[in-house]
């Protein structure tokens, strides 16, 4: 018996959106008479966070609510969007439909970050945002974020990644060289400190290239269970002070859900 033929139109999309969006993706290709079903508005919506409306009319992009649901998924799974006058971004994970933000340089808390004989801030072409850090000289390096659970995806384990670069060619303090790596929830330490060199070719399994051409390592992983307004901190620290450094370009602090299934 086909179901698809007997069940109406409302009733397979409602079945359908109790699924996922990888699932419903599959529905369509492995049962056709599923598409008209599968691309429905009710069934996007559904994938979609609840909030999405305020966090598009907060954004840059307030165009896109006249997307259908479907197209409005796909786009934010592929373009992040900036808020918060373009000092973070949001995203959604594309096979789950999961909350992704990155911290951007600028709403990060960096030490000496408004000297600029320690720091600069610069546009960079292939930066989401429209300034990043480059360290020019400090002896003391430590860089802070934080985010509120509340505003991320419940019942989802999160990891934390430095997104930036290395000016190999005028770098200083990193070959060879770790720093600190911590990621706490509300002033308690997840794990221990995680010690990592930044340059790839020292920790190429820990320090990997992004689609984007940026580099990322991960900070730490937590688990947002119930999305309680408690507060994530993240932070990058070297302070041995008997080296200097130098050629570190942070464009941010991204989080995102970690081990999603395929």
């Amino acid at each position: 018996m086909d179901f698809t033929r007997i069940l109406p139109e409302e009733c397979l999309s409602l079945i359908i959106s109790l699924t996922s969006p990888a699932d419903a993706c599959r529905s369509a290709t492995v049962c056709p008479a599923l598409r008209s079903a599968v691309d429905s508005d009710a069934v996007w919506e559904k994938f979609l966070p609840r909030d999405y409306r305020l966090i598009i009319l907060e954004s840059s992009s307030s165009s896109l609510l006249s997307l259908g649901k479907k197209d409005l998924y796909f786009h934010l799974s592929s373009h992040p969007i900036l808020i918060q006058n373009g000092t973070m971004s949001f995203q959604l994970e594309k096979r789950s439909g999961k909350k992704c933000y990155m911290l951007g340089a600028r709403a990060l808390s960096i030490i000496w970050g408004h000297t600029p004989a320690y720091w600069t801030w610069k546009s960079q072409p292939d930066s989401r945002f429209p300034e990043v850090a480059e360290l020019k000289l400090v002896w003391w390096l430590d860089v802070k974020g934080k985010i509120e659970t509340r505003i991320l995806s419940p019942n989802t384990n999160y990891a934390a990644y430095l997104v930036f670069k290395l000016k190999y060619r005028h770098t200083i303090g990193f070959r060879r060289r770790t720093v600190g790596l911590n990621v706490d929830i509300d002033g308690i330490t997840s794990r221990e400190e995680r010690r990592v060199s930044l340059d790839s070719r020292d920790e190429p399994e820990y320090v990997r290239e992004r689609r984007d051409e940026w580099m990322e390592v991960e900070m730490g992983e937590f688990f947002n269970e119930n999305g309680y307004d408690e507060t994530v901190e993240f932070s990058l620290k070297e302070i041995d002070t008997s080296y200097h450094k130098r050629g570190l370009i942070i464009e941010g602090i991204e989080i995102r859900p970690k081990d999603i299934g395929s």
